[in-house]
């Protein structure tokens, strides 16, 4: 990683002289959507004011992993390639259902920020699949991570009152199966939802890690325009006093 690189990272508005602390699983979902003419567009709102938390920054949905989205039923799985790049260089606990629960943390969010349902339509009756996806059942839309592709991941630096281990997880916009009619989500976290370029996305006041994702997104879009399920990704990390930037 080049070294101004590393020096944004690790000074960036949430430095700070804190305590360690581990790094709570994370994830957040690009929806992308590409017109007639080729161009993409990703789905991207503001955090309220009110948060602590990067507080007025533009970002995609999503959100920490729940202990209950490992727990949901009747989920379509993920391509091979894409379980096993979530599942490499896992802390503690290694099992298909905690890699099961970072799209579903991406999807419920999704759901809860933007009031877009991602998934398929079931062709039959769908009983309960869980806690945070009752809206889910209500409409019959069964979660569906087949179409998800791994872009990155990044986990905060150390001397933060927060840390994440974020996975970033794309999906074409013909996954979503419904969306709430006023385009906004119950719990009311992200504001001004909208479909923006990438240029326009650059534009807004982002944090620094969804900008540097964002352009490893653009440039893996030149060269694998249909996001190969097996393409490396960059996976982001603090080490030995430095950013290290690998790949998975």
């Amino acid at each position: 990683m080049s070294k101004t690189l590393a020096q944004k990272l690790a000074k960036d508005e949430n430095a700070g002289d804190y305590p360690y602390i581990r790094p709570r699983d994370a994830a957040t979902l690009l929806i992308l959507d590409r017109n007639t003419g080729g161009d993409v567009r990703l789905l991207m709102g503001r955090r309220h004011k009110r948060h602590t938390f990067m507080p007025g920054k533009f970002v995609f949905p999503g959100g920490r992993v729940d202990p209950t989205d490992s727990r949901i039923r009747n989920v379509l799985p993920y391509d091979p390639a894409v379980q096993a790049k979530l599942s490499t260089d896992l802390k503690r606990l290694k099992s298909d259902a905690r890699v099961r629960a970072f799209a579903l943390a991406a999807i419920r969010e999704t759901y809860e920020e933007a009031g877009i349902f991602v998934g398929q339509k079931s062709t039959g009756p769908l009983k309960n699949l869980g806690h945070g996806f009752e809206a889910f059942s209500e409409r019959g839309i069964q979660p569906d991570l087949s179409g998800l592709r791994m872009v990155a991941r990044a986990v905060t630096p150390t001397k933060r009152p927060r840390r994440f281990d974020t996975r970033f997880l794309a999906v074409w916009a013909d996954a979503i199966a419904d969306r709430l009619p006023d385009g906004r989500g119950p719990s009311g976290e992200l504001e001004d939802c909208a479909w923006l370029t990438f240029d326009e996305a650059r534009a807004k006041d982002l944090p620094f890690i969804t900008l540097k994702i964002l352009g490893d997104l653009e440039t893996r879009l030149t060269e694998d325009p249909d996001l190969h399920p097996s393409t490396p990704v960059p996976y982001y990390f603090f080490k030995n006093g430095a950013f290290v930037r690998e790949e998975i």
